[in-house]
């Protein structure tokens, strides 16, 4: 497996390496999807049929009370 190195910029941007883009099939506009598992962090191109969640950056406010709480809005 080849590694590939980029660079965190001070606003927290990055290149993604034009060897990655090609192999996920990504260009201008498309979306990424960050999954944690336990073997480390896998990037995969977001399906176009897959709406965008506003609420997906708020994860850790899926607790049962927050469920709970905002169930009505």
């Amino acid at each position: 497996m080849n590694k590939i190195v980029s660079k965190i910029s001070s606003k927290a941007q990055t290149v993604i390496p034009r060897e990655i883009r090609e192999k996920l099939g990504v260009g201008p506009g498309d979306r990424l999807l960050y999954r944690d598992t336990e073997a480390g962090v896998v990037i995969e191109k977001v399906d176009e049929d897959i709406p965008e969640n506003p609420f997906e950056a708020f994860w850790e406010w899926g607790t049962p009370e927050d469920d709970e709480a905002f169930k009505d809005l």
